[in-house]
């Protein structure tokens, strides 16, 4: 903030502040320009006009940063518009609050709301940023609001009575916390994201008292850190009554449904500008991005709205440009205009690729007579840089330092900053760390994955399911059961079998059990307990499983036979390319690239599948072992399944290696004939070193001099001939399969271990999860989703898959939203056509592509947040996962509506995938899609005719294990890692996961899962935090739980297989120790016994089995601490 002090003795500076009126100012530099203009009356409440929603918030950003610790708010538009009957989100509903509160200044502490932020730092009056649509939307006085209420250490709170009100205030009631507006409560535990917040809250309660305040995460539910008051500001600005009333509404026909200004109290709805304080200062930025704005929004307003309903919700331009001519005293614009005064930059954008690059930029802009400053977003950042500087000295500019001195200084700052500049006026330079060098090496927080249940399969058990227990056969699991036998209270799984059978499986033989999936999509009869029947079955298929091991071990070890070319170590130009990569690497994402750089520096050809969700980083992966194996010398071919992927990663292998003598062609129909032949020809000659194209790349006449990698994108699309063809390639040079919803086929193969994966699984940072509507067609549904879209500034797909109906339905959607932009895009077009028609939607020039399903691979536009399906009934499962993953691919939330014509028109099996995709809306659900496809369709020929028939017997997943195990024994005579058994011990103390504790099943199924799971100690430590965090105390019966599988651990690590009890002795069998551990062991525990011919330790335990419990864990400890050590 010191740094406003520049524009101090500006006299352009002065003369703006003291007399108002119009001026020019460059746009990197507006933001401080406003900010040195403010900062001149702090005690004065501001209000700051932009165009749009996203230039008001990116403006309310950098002044933050300049004027911090100042209140800067940004008010946004309500994100739908009246006419839709649809409630605004509760995020903008909690900045529009927030930011409206500032500004009231205490007026509304008198009526039944309380502002959510009632004191400004120090006695500064606040600032809010709103943009120009928000003027123009009238505002509920905050009087009809729900009341705000307090959380605060200490305090009483009855959960009955904070669920109603919440309720009341516009929260919605989930299971678990993952969005703002959201409330869960378990046992004595409320977990709330208040809407004015960045973070939820978690409420611990010792009976009705308020135990503590922490904040946690939505990703991985664990606490943040500790808080003593948080207010809960209302999701909605709009009571109870007045919210519900327009929510029916919206149910009914378009025809009956009445006017939305007859359901609401549109008398106390007024001007923004009118709630504001009569001495806030106004001021508009961007004069020329306002006015259209406004007469845009009004034009759609007029077109939705009878005449007199438009002026009771709307305040139209002219009154809106009435208020500012009056009100606002400067007027701000980026068009030259003549205006008397004018301030000059230029943006700051050094992009050099390193510290030492960035050196000299920085040394001419400071002996040039600029005091020069670096904004790093984190200190650590700044402070890496600084120690690898040369010859410059850096000075740290603290908090609340006088205003530096001009002339030969470098100065670092901690800020966030978007946009630089460079302005000689002020003598001063502001560069954000983003523009100095070319990368971004802000480091996220690491998240952690999902876990993979013990299932060994990748989708969630349910109620419901059919599973296969490996030794009783195909049951329904019917859920868990807690049940007291002999005294003593467990959990135990509830199988359904043929007839009136039915088994309870305790819940630590989990391991045994995966779920059915067969050849076909239905499942066979359920197995009858008892008789041979289910051992013949899998005697039959063990034989089958080894067969075709050593079939598939056959293919695979002939790859592995063939010498390859070892590609060498890393060069300087590797690791300077890899640094230039302008995001963090996940932790997942960074293990795939070195996996692969050490399968190609191997002397045998790889073969890698890389498995991640849709814009996870593959395509990062693929570039730099592209990067790798053209400094070799060699050769590299991009193998894709569409056109439009070509062009996308053609544009992006550009860019990135757009600083190395790096040759890259491009073979697609995007190309003239003429143009693709030089292309073929050169690469044959050697002189394009990386060919990008679609399977006209597997033609006859594309021959390379030196092929040393070929890199496949989504290998499930290729047809069988080219499949084949690409199975010779892999014999000969290293290849990189690139996927987010792998074939079955490949996913077994990668599962039975004969194929080398590597699973991409943690979201890049910001990264949420889709939101999916699965239901009928509406067309006011949308109509209301693309307006939604288009009022926060993105853009939108509409997906129909009939070439011949096509533009019928854009004709019918121009006609539903008549002030959007729509164009048409489909595979059948020409070449030009659909090339230029695509990259005006990439401009931002279309509000919605209407589209066939060409938009299904690679392609990536950030800023297209919704996308309507309008027969998603028609798709396949992984098709419909890979479209989905269109939208969502920046930190807005996306949206995806996936549509039918009618429920009864519907089949069993594409009701079951759509079920499937609004199942699975996590992030990183790829692997769970790819198993749920193939349970719906059956395994089919997964495994070719002759083993269908083994897999409809057993299922899939119990047939791959055999299949594994086969593999395993056939390579190296041992069993796979995944055959841990767990030692067998059972001790009759009550272990279960209670009802109270954990009220939904889904967790439940997850705690058992993951206990079950645990291999070691530390997995359980984890857990036990987390349970804590999550649900609070853990409970007794949960807790034995957790020590009966950890002691298994322990005993298992010591090399036991099974714990009795006999005669008031507990034996562990096997346990090796020489005479010393033996010892020590009885200085541990001098009633023990170890009988070295037996390989058995005992001990003296007591008949009960509460009291013996102890012991056991006693037992387990010692005997893994003493066989740990050196002898």
């Amino acid at each position: 903030r010191s740094l406003l002090g520049h524009a101090d003795g500006d006299p352009q500076t002065a003369a703006l502040a003291r007399e108002g009126g119009r001026a020019y100012v460059s746009q990197s530099l507006r933001p401080y320009v406003i900010a040195a203009i403010l900062d001149r009356e702090p005690e004065r409440p501001a209000i700051v006009v932009a165009g749009d929603d996203r230039g008001a918030r990116d403006l309310a950003a950098g002044l933050k940063a300049w004027l911090d610790p100042r209140d800067v708010r940004y008010y946004p538009s309500r994100g739908v518009t009246y006419e839709s009957h649809l409630t605004p989100p509760p995020h903008l509903v909690g900045l529009r609050i927030a930011a409206l509160d500032a500004l009231l200044d205490g007026r509304a502490e008198s009526g039944p709301h309380r502002r959510a932020n009632p004191a400004h730092p120090g006695d500064q009056a606040p600032v809010v940023v709103v943009s120009a649509v928000a003027l123009s939307e009238t505002v509920p006085d905050p009087a009809l609001r729900p009341q705000t209420f307090t959380l605060q250490t200490g305090d009483l709170l009855d959960l009955d009575e904070a669920a109603r009100d919440l309720v009341a205030a516009g929260y919605e009631h989930v299971d678990q916390v993952e969005d703002r507006g959201q409330f869960a409560i378990r046992g004595g535990l409320l977990d709330v994201f208040p809407a004015t917040e960045d973070r939820a809250v978690r409420v611990d309660l010792f009976g009705d008292e308020i135990e503590s305040l922490r904040w946690f995460s939505t990703f991985t539910q664990r606490s943040l850190g500790d808080a003593e008051r948080v207010e809960v500001a209302p999701a909605a600005e709009l009571a109870e009554e007045h919210r519900e009333l327009a929510e029916i509404a919206a149910l009914e026909e378009e025809s009956e449904r009445p006017d939305i200004a007859e359901l609401l109290p549109v008398e106390d709805f007024h001007p923004f500008l009118e709630l504001a304080s009569p001495n806030a200062s106004i001021l508009v930025s961007g004069e020329e991005d306002v006015t259209p704005a406004l007469a845009d929004h009004w034009q759609d307003v007029c077109a939705a709205f009878h005449d007199e309903d438009a002026h009771h919700l709307y305040v139209d331009p002219q009154q809106i440009g009435e208020a500012l001519q009056d009100r606002a005293r400067i007027w701000l614009s980026s068009i030259d205009q003549d205006q008397r005064l004018q301030f000059h930059a230029q943006a700051a954008e050094v992009a050099a690729r390193g510290v030492r690059e960035a050196e000299p930029e920085l040394e001419k802009l400071a002996r040039s007579g600029y005091t020069t400053v670096v904004a790093f977003a984190r200190r650590g950042e700044g402070e890496r840089t600084a120690y690898n500087l040369g010859r410059l000295k850096v000075r740290w500019l603290e908090s609340g330092e006088p205003p530096l001195d001009g002339g030969g200084v470098i100065t670092f700052a901690h800020a966030r900053l978007h946009l630089g500049f460079i302005a000689p006026q002020f003598q001063l330079a502001v560069i954000p760390e983003h523009r100095l060098f070319r990368r971004r090496r802000a480091t996220p927080q690491r998240a952690e994955p999902r876990r993979r249940g013990v299932l060994r399969s990748f989708a969630d058990l349910r109620t419901g399911d059919i599973v296969v227990h490996e030794a009783h056969g195909i049951a329904r699991f019917a859920g868990f059961d807690t049940k007291t036998v002999a005294g003593v209270t467990r959990d135990y799984l509830y199988l359904e079998y043929a007839g009136s059978d039915r088994v309870f499986v305790p819940v630590d033989q989990l391991a045994k059990i995966s779920r059915y999936v067969g050849a076909g999509g239905a499942h066979p009869p359920l197995s009858k307990l008892g008789g041979t029947r289910w051992d013949t079955i899998k005697a039959r298929a063990r034989r089958a499983a080894q067969e075709l091991a050593g079939e598939l071990l056959n293919l695979y070890a002939e790859r592995k036979r063939r010498e390859g070319h070892a590609f060498p170590p890393d060069t300087d130009w590797q690791r300077e390319f890899e640094d230039a990569f302008p995001y963090s690497e996940t932790p997942d994402q960074r293990d795939a690239i070195e996996f692969v750089k050490g399968d190609m520096e191997a002397p045998r050809p790889m073969d890698r599948l890389i498995c991640g969700d849709v814009g996870y980083g593959k395509t990062e992966v693929a570039l730099r072992a592209a990067f790798k194996a053209v400094q070799d010398g060699k050769q590299v071919m991009l193998l894709v399944p569409t056109t439009i992927l070509a062009q996308q990663h053609y544009g992006t292998f550009t860019e990135r290696l757009k600083d190395y003598p790096v040759t890259i062609g491009h073979v697609s129909r995007f190309r003239p004939a003429a143009e693709q032949r030089a292309a073929v020809e050169r690469f044959t000659r050697g002189e394009v070193d990386i060919l990008i194209g679609t399977h006209r790349l597997l033609s006859r006449d594309v021959r390379a001099k030196d092929l040393g990698l070929l890199i496949v994108d989504e290998e499930q699309r290729f047809g069988v001939k080219q499949k084949e063809l690409l199975r010779q390639l892999k014999l000969k040079v290293d290849v990189i399969s690139l996927s987010a919803t792998p074939i079955p086929r490949t996913l077994q193969m990668s599962l039975a271990g004969v194929r080398d994966i590597s699973v991409i699984e943690t979201p890049p940072e910001g990264r949420r999860p889709i939101k999916t509507y699965v239901g009928e067609y509406d067309e006011e549904l949308v109509r209301g989703a693309l307006e939604r879209e288009r009022a926060r500034g993105g853009q939108a797909f509409f997906l129909h898959n009939r070439v011949e109906t096509i533009d019928e339905t854009a004709e019918r959607l121009r006609g539903l939203c008549p002030s959007m932009r729509f164009e048409v895009a489909h595979g059948q077009m020409d070449e030009k056509t659909l090339e230029r028609r695509m990259l005006a939607f990439l401009r931002g020039d279309v509000d919605v592509l209407v589209c066939t399903s060409i938009i299904e691979s690679g392609i990536d536009i950030p800023q297209a947040n919704t996308l309507i399906v309008e027969r998603a009934d028609a798709f396949g499962l992984a098709q419909l996962y890979q479209i989905r993953g269109r939208v969502g691919r920046s930190r807005e939330r996306a949206y995806a509506y996936l549509l039918y014509p009618s429920a009864a028109a519907l089949t069993s099996e594409a009701a079951a995938r759509l079920s499937a995709l609004s199942d699975y809306t996590e992030l990183g659900a790829g692997f769970k899609i790819a198993m749920r496809d193939l349970e719906i369709r059956g395994a089919g020929n997964l495994l070719g005719d002759e083993q269908s028939g083994h897999v409809a017997a057993l299922g899939f997943e119990l047939y791959m294990q055999m299949l594994d195990e086969a593999v395993a024994a056939t390579t190296d005579g041992a069993g796979p890692d995944e055959d841990w058994e767990p030692v067998r011990l059972d001790v009759n103390v009550d272990a279960y996961v209670p009802s109270d504790y954990v009220p939904y099943e889904q967790a439940k199924v997850d705690i058992h899962r993951r206990i079950a799971a645990a291999r070691e100690v530390a997995d359980l430590a984890i857990l036990r935090d987390e349970l804590e965090d999550r649900f609070g105390p853990i409970p007794d019966p949960l807790r034995n739980l957790i020590l009966l599988q950890q002691a298994r651990i322990k005993l298992g690590q010591a090399g036991a297989t099974a714990v009795t009890f006999r005669g008031g002795r507990l034996a562990v069998t096997p346990v090796e120790l020489d005479s010393v551990r033996a010892k020590r062991v009885r200085k541990e525990i001098p009633e023990a016994l170890y009988e070295s011919g037996r390989s058995q330790f005992s001990m003296r335990v007591p008949e009960d089995p509460v009291q013996r419990f102890p012991a056991v864990v006693r037992a387990a400890d010692v005997l893994l601490a003493v066989t740990r050590e050196a002898a």
